[in-house]
């Protein structure tokens, strides 16, 4: 496989800084009502780390994609990659709610801080018109 192009690892280091910020915030609302324990904080690590891994993965996927000359295998290779990571989600989570490390709120929920990241990225010096970074 190639190198790993720059713009995956810059969206991947932006998204990570916002997961963990969110991260953050939500221990903090955990402690603020008094439902802090280890597991908070451990479950929120877990989690931010799965959200941050899929947003990586994903990167991959279309970096992989874009590479094919014919788009029919660009579109298995997206397709493929959806797939794989969506198992791989899947079986994060069950881990993070079964495993009673993890509280389980604490390790679903980082799942839903990239698009949060995301949402703000056109307002923080996010991709030019042209798509590119």
């Amino acid at each position: 496989m190639k190198k790993i192009d720059q713009t995956v690892v810059k969206e991947t280091i932006y998204v990570a800084v916002w997961v963990l910020i969110l991260s953050a915030l939500m221990v903090a609302v955990f402690l603020l009502l008094g439902k802090w324990d280890l597991s908070v904080l451990w479950g929120s690590l877990y989690g931010s780390f799965a959200a941050i891994l899929n947003f990586f993965l994903l990167g991959i996927g279309v970096q992989i994609a874009v590479a094919k000359e014919d788009p029919a295998e660009a579109k298995k290779v997206i397709r493929t990659s959806h797939s794989l990571r969506f198992l791989l989600l899947m079986i994060l989570v069950v881990v993070g709610v079964v495993v009673p490390w993890f509280h389980s709120v604490a390790s679903v929920v980082p799942l839903l801080f990239p698009r949060i990241g995301l949402f703000f990225r056109p307002r923080f010096g996010g991709m030019d018109e042209e798509g590119g970074a």
